[in-house]
């Protein structure tokens, strides 16, 4: 009997950070104390290991068990401790070589009966091991193929805690016993050996082939071609895609402004490695990942519900924070509809990320920073019963009544919001027209040459999009002739554009530009975008 060590990961938002489990087993009256800040789930891990230690056939020693956590300052949430519990304490107790054990990361929750059950946010943890140095993991087989998404990454997939005892010691893998309630193998490969970049079902393989291999796809998503009329708000939502800029839809009920926020994403490419990366495990730690799916490439779509908290739209919760809806859409689109419906507070905290592209969420326990670069969509109604668009004849509300209804969206909210357009209902003309309206992949390619041109011009900067480019880089290399701004200068002298404003619609302005196939906006491109931030009609 001794001491015994292994290695974890604890999460702090999608930050992972290497924790060594340390095993002590000395004589004594039989107790089982855990150290090292943590939470509920993780101090229950006492019992679920000694019992699953007990039904796999490597019981504890009646003898005084003292497991720390360190670094104990850090704090530690989750289930995903109990194999690096299990493992040190099979080293304590001379089970298993503890050389062996100091050589992997373990991460899994024990069923009592032994088994291995999915745990959530393996992706980024294995991220943190694997920049750590510690390449080799040992993962339940339910997160393997999540897992071997990580470049770099040793896995190994247990499916029971008689596996691992077996990888420690150099044994074939034994079998599970039969009529194990619940018990469903799921395919592992031979030995549970580490699936290496050559290997056909490691994930680091489907990375590296991305570019030539086929890319995992969600359902299909809505087609522009079903949004009848609107040329307007179809010109502004282009615009939105190829600049990556933010987008508020203020019209009727029944104008298309759903069915437009809607097809947004069916508009945006690809993501590249490194965001897909991103993008998954904000996922895997929010645990609505399918691992089955491999990375996630397509851009996220988040559509809240107006009643959303703010924990649920930026995130939250007791102890250290979930990431919420914000993080979620990251690389893609966050839709609020029915915007000025939101909790006012739910609606300011969004102002952060808006500006940053990440939230900080400050508790008690800790502070946890989570990815939020998201393309903003807000839908609204112009006033209560949501008829004073246009001439708004049919409109019953106060005067009073709409400018209170449109004040919950604050002023310094929609000035972070780069297009505004005005949603009007459809003609009969409109749907009598016999055009057919524009399918998305037409769109989706203009979306797409306007986003090389830009990666283009910005090749050696931390930007890709227009719509992520500072004042300072917009006002200084990519300085635009007085005579393009003029009217933009006027209205800053007016006090009718903020400087951030004024900023915004230069980013979009670059943006009209790339989708017209110019080398850099003139005077009637920045003149196309200021009518786009203020609600103005644009011929597109």
């Amino acid at each position: 009997m001794g001491l015994g060590r292994a290695l974890a990961v604890a999460l702090v938002g999608v930050d992972g950070h290497l924790v060594q489990v340390e095993a002590d087993v000395a004589p004594g009256l039989p107790a089982f104390t855990l150290v090292g800040l943590p939470d509920t789930a993780l101090a229950e891990a006492r019992d679920r290991v000694r019992a699953a230690m007990a039904n796999a056939g490597c019981a504890l020693p009646a003898r005084r068990i003292t497991v720390n956590l360190s670094p104990a300052a850090l704090p530690k949430a989750g289930t995903s401790f109990d194999l690096a519990v299990a493992t040190a304490l099979l080293a304590a107790t001379g089970a298993v070589d503890p050389r062996a054990v100091a050589r992997c990361v373990h991460l899994g929750e024990l069923g009592l009966d032994g088994r291995l059950q999915r745990v959530r946010g393996v992706l980024p943890a294995v991220i943190a091991a694997v920049r750590a140095g510690r390449d080799r993991v040992v993962v339940p087989a339910g997160n393997a193929e999540e897992a071997r998404l990580v470049p770099g990454a040793r896995v190994v997939a247990a499916r029971w805690l008689p596996d691992v005892l077996a990888l420690h010691r150099g044994e074939p893998l034994p079998d599970p016993p039969e009529g194990l309630p619940g018990w469903e193998p799921e395919p592992v490969p031979d030995g549970a050996a580490a699936c290496g970049p050559g290997s056909a079902r490691g994930g680091l393989g489907r990375v590296r082939a991305a570019a030539d291999g086929p890319v995992v796809r969600l359902p299909a998503e809505p087609d522009l071609a079903e949004v009848v009329g609107q040329g307007q708000a179809r010109y502004a939502l282009e615009v939105a895609a190829a600049g990556g800029h933010h987008l508020l839809l203020l019209g009727p009920p029944g104008a298309g402004k759903t069915m437009l926020a809607a097809r947004l994403p069916g508009l945006l490419p690809d993501l590249p490695d490194a965001q897909a990366i991103e993008v998954t495990a904000v996922h895997s730690v929010a645990g609505t990942l399918d691992p089955a799916g491999g990375l996630l490439r397509r851009p996220p779509f988040e559509d809240p519900h107006h009643t959303a908290t703010v924990s649920a739209l930026v995130g939250g919760g007791s102890g250290l924070p979930r990431p919420g809806a914000a993080s979620r859409a990251h690389r893609g689109v966050l839709f609020l509809d029915e915007a000025a419906e939101f909790d006012t507070r739910a609606l300011e905290a969004l102002r952060q990320p808006l500006e940053a592209g990440e939230l900080v969420i400050h508790r008690a326990l800790g502070t946890a920073r989570f990815p939020a670069r998201f393309q903003l969509v807000l839908a609204a109604n112009p006033c209560p019963c949501g008829m004073a668009a246009g001439r708004g004849e049919d409109c019953s509300c106060t005067p009073l009544a709409r400018r209170r209804y449109l004040s919950r969206l604050s002023g310094p909210l929609l000035d972070r919001v780069d297009l505004q357009v005005e949603v009007l209902a459809v003609s009969r003309a409109e749907m009598s027209c016999g055009v057919p309206p524009e399918p998305s992949r037409e769109v989706a390619a203009r979306v797409l040459r306007a986003r090389e041109k830009q990666r283009t011009r910005l090749v050696g900067t931390p930007w890709s999009t227009n719509g992520e480019l500072p004042g300072s880089w917009l006002r200084g290399p990519l300085r635009l002739d007085p005579a393009a701004t003029l009217d933009l200068d006027r209205g800053l002298d007016r006090g009718s554009l903020s400087i951030r404003g004024y900023d915004r619609v230069l980013r979009a302005a670059w943006t009209i530009a790339d989708l017209d196939g110019l080398s850099a906006p003139g005077r009637d491109e920045v003149g196309r975008a200021l009518l786009l931030r203020q609600r103005g009609q644009v011929a597109g």
